[in-house]
């Protein structure tokens, strides 16, 4: 087994390009969260919908002699 350490070097000259974001997180987050209570605050109520009629069933069981 080896008990050495292993070091690695990263070549400095290489970068990572970061997306360029037009908007902050934020100001993305506050549009949709305003959004989201628009369509609540303009949903429409509605008159929920009447039990279903009493249903009549037969129960068939296997004769047995």
């Amino acid at each position: 087994m080896n008990k050495e350490q292993l070091e690695m070097s990263f070549n400095a000259s290489i970068r990572c390009r970061q997306a360029v974001r037009s908007r902050p997180r934020r100001s993305r987050a506050q549009w949709w969260f305003n959004r989201m209570r628009a369509v609540v605050d303009n949903a429409l109520d509605r008159t929920p919908a009447p039990p279903p009629r009493p249903e009549q069933r037969y129960l068939t069981l296997p004769r047995t002699r």
